[in-house]
């Protein structure tokens, strides 16, 4: 895989509702921005989040995605850099130990 770079990223918090702790953006590579990436709690998952990527829900009731990680390797990666900065956000800022 060719190597992966997770800049810029910006974390918002919003109150919880559903498991969802904040939407975050991101550049990739130095060439794509993404943003609307949604950060909720998964305590079965290894960093105790998931993300979930943007898509756009057409008339028809058809939902596209708009960007997501196409490999396992791409999304744990985007993943851990996006989390990593959520938790030092909630810790540093906010004085509240992130799962």
């Amino acid at each position: 895989m060719t190597e992966l770079s997770v800049s810029e990223i910006q974390i918002v918090p919003v109150k919880a509702l559903n498991g969802l702790v904040a939407f975050a953006s991101a550049v990739i590579n130095n060439q794509f921005y993404v943003g609307n990436i949604a950060i909720y709690t998964a305590p079965t998952a290894k960093e105790g989040f998931r993300l979930v990527f943007p898509n756009k829900k057409l008339t028809s009731g058809r939902i596209v995605d708009c960007f997501h990680p196409i490999s396992k390797a791409a999304g744990d990666l985007v993943t851990a850099a996006i989390v990593f900065q959520y938790k030092e956000l909630m810790t540093n800022f906010y004085n509240i130990e992130a799962v």
